[in-house]
């Protein structure tokens, strides 16, 4: 984890910096693996000459301090090695960036015409429009191929987050369009560039691919399949099984941020494990050979994968999924705390700017939290309860734990009831996310069976809308606290005071 920790600050450095410093970072950290590596190869020579030439004297003490000091050595090179690829991988994609005419223009906060890919779902924004009725706009995520501006025509390969209106509801992930609008520059460190205000609607060059257009009449098919459910489920069963929550309503969704059930319309690792266990169990029935149930697990997730779009929160989960999947593939399963430290290191060289992302933060604490606090939680009233049930307790106490220093920074109060409105909701978010990922699978095909799959998973999205509302309803749901990195770092160390704590009473008893 060491080096996780290391590549997750180096990268949230680098992305703040300009290229150059991202660059001059990369080759400092590089040359420092030159350095220690080979003092330490040095080191062993003379160690080994030394003991040579000292045969027969007791070395059982020097020996283990030896082997202390290179293991201390040795996670030192594995730290200054990823900090080094993070940071010229940071620095490559800056360049990119920030080169050609894009970058230019983006400095003149130009009136431009970009062409580019379409590589997020629309999400509506409720947005004054002068002094008559709202207009609903949208926020896309473009990423830029070409740009045209002050008469000139350049290659880019960056993405804008664009802010258009009504028109954008009816583009596809994955379309070519061509936008008009004004460039500013975005704050340094985000993933997109700049932020371009359109003017008039997007022109569709080339419509999405094979596979976007499948993803989206699968998506589009769960959302006629829920029509004639009521309407807290009709939004919630589209967000628990892929991620849609364009037909939540703003009192539902408010009711479930206060409740601290926000997570289930966020696709992420719990979803993929309860994907992944009901195609492992069903493969297991059918009698499919060990490597076989992985493959196709392995399949099912990416399929998820697809239907979700590649959101933070999703990529982390699928690559942890894929790990911890070619470790058993190798017939030795990997654990889950290294499991994961790979993940975020393999991410973030991949994406450096993820280390920006709460979403992404959010659901690697959450994973950390389970896998080294549950055990310790769950022994406190554990000899009270049955072993199970202290484990169902510990689990969103964990996350829930760790994640709130984080979550305070996005919302300046703590969620009291969390942990019991995550312990209500739990018996139905299994069956809420199966019966609704079969109702995807299902719905393009067969409207009768997809639409009856979409009622069972309404059924228990129903029990998830009344645990959030009441939660919610209740006196000191929510209680004010210190906003900023302030505000965090106190909850963190009340955290940490109270966890010592329970951790000593658990002991003393």
């Amino acid at each position: 984890m060491p080096a996780a920790v290391a590549t997750w600050v180096v990268a949230f450095v680098v992305v703040g910096l300009p290229a150059g410093g991202a660059l001059a970072v990369g080759l400092l950290a590089g040359g420092g693996v030159a350095v220690v590596g080979g003092w330490r190869l040095g080191h062993r020579s003379r160690v080994g000459v030394t003991d040579r030439s000292r045969v027969g004297v007791r070395t059982t003490d020097r020996s283990r301090v030896g082997a202390g000091v290179a293991g201390v050595v040795g996670q030192g090179i594995l730290v200054l090695v990823v900090a080094s690829a993070v940071a010229l991988s940071a620095a490559g994609q800056l360049a990119v960036r920030g080169a050609g005419l894009l970058g230019a223009l983006i400095d003149e906060e130009a009136t431009v015409r970009v062409v580019g890919t379409v590589r997020s779902e629309p999400i509506p924004l409720a947005a004054p429009a002068g002094w008559g009725e709202p207009e609903v706009r949208y926020r896309v995520v473009l990423g830029v191929d070409r740009v045209t501006g002050r008469g000139r025509t350049g290659s880019a390969a960056a993405s804008v987050l664009v802010l258009g209106g009504p028109a954008w509801a009816g583009i596809g992930f994955g379309a070519h369009v061509e936008v008009d609008g004004r460039l500013m520059p975005a704050e340094r460190g985000r993933a997109e560039v700049a932020i371009l205000s359109g003017r008039g609607a997007p022109r569709v060059v080339d419509p999405p691919g094979t596979i976007d257009r499948a993803v989206r009449q699968v998506r589009t098919a769960l959302l006629v399949a829920t029509d004639q459910l009521a309407p807290d489920p009709r939004g919630l069963v589209p967000g628990i099984a892929v991620g849609d929550t364009s037909r939540l309503s703003p009192d539902l969704a408010e009711a479930m941020r206060v409740a601290g059930l926000t997570h289930l319309t966020a696709v992420s690792g719990a979803h993929f494990a309860i994907i992944g266990a009901a195609v492992l169990g069903l493969t297991g029935v059918i009698g499919l050979p060990r490597r076989a149930r992985i493959a196709v697990v392995v399949a099912a997730m990416g399929g998820l994968v697809l239907l979700v779009h590649a959101e933070p929160s999703v990529l982390r989960a699928a690559a942890m999924g894929a790990i911890g999947a070619g470790g058993m593939l190798l017939g030795r399963p990997s654990r889950a705390l290294a499991a994961l430290g790979a993940t975020v290191i393999v991410l973030l060289v991949v994406d450096p700017w993820l280390a920006r992302s709460y979403g992404f933060a959010l659901s690697v604490l959450a994973t950390a939290g389970i896998v080294l606090l549950t055990g310790p939680i769950a022994q406190g009233p554990g000899r009270a309860l049955p072993r199970g049930l202290a484990r169902a307790i510990a689990v969103p106490l964990a996350a829930q734990a760790v994640c709130a220093p984080v979550i305070v920074l996005l919302n300046p109060a703590l969620a009291m009831y969390a942990v019991p409105a995550n312990l209500a909701a739990a018996p139905a978010i299994a069956p809420a996310t199966v019966a609704g990922a079969l109702a995807a699978m299902v719905a393009p095909w067969w409207a009768t069976g997809g639409a009856a799959l979409a009622q069972v998973a309404g059924w228990a999205t129903w029990w998830i809308a009344q645990v959030a509302r009441g939660c919610a309803a209740l006196p000191g749901a929510q209680m004010p606290w210190p906003g900023g990195a302030g505000g965090a770092g106190l909850l963190a160390a009340v955290t940490v005071v109270v966890g010592v704590g329970v951790a000593r009473g658990s002991r003393a008893r």
